[in-house]
């Protein structure tokens, strides 16, 4: 799986939660630990990064503190794990990329 770097941010210093697009069509992020390995933590921010007209197609939640945790598929090989500047207490998951679809007139017609 090759990787596109599209945004990071959320801590000091390398290997900050990353979002990146796969060349498979959906997304890498790259976020805190939780205790469940197909969940990571990210910061509300990291969400900004998504290419447009596109959505992280993964259920969150928002942890009420300026962070959400998602669910995915764990990244565990080498290849896609090489390419990521994974930092103690980071790992990574694949969720869908979703076109961004809008249905309906603008508010106020």
């Amino acid at each position: 799986m090759q990787l596109e770097f599209l945004g990071n941010g959320g801590s000091g210093g390398g290997g900050c939660p990353t979002l990146l697009a796969s060349d498979t069509g959906a997304y890498v992020v790259q976020g805190w630990e939780t205790d469940d390995p197909s969940i990571v933590e990210i910061p509300h921010l990291l969400l900004g990064f998504a290419k447009p007209n596109t959505y992280v197609g993964a259920t969150m939640t928002d942890t009420g503190r300026g962070t959400f945790t998602l669910a995915g598929r764990p990244i565990i090989d080498r290849e896609t794990l090489d390419q990521l500047d994974l930092a103690p207490g980071e790992t990574a998951i694949e969720v869908p990329m979703c076109e961004r679809k809008f249905y309906g007139a603008p508010a106020g017609r």
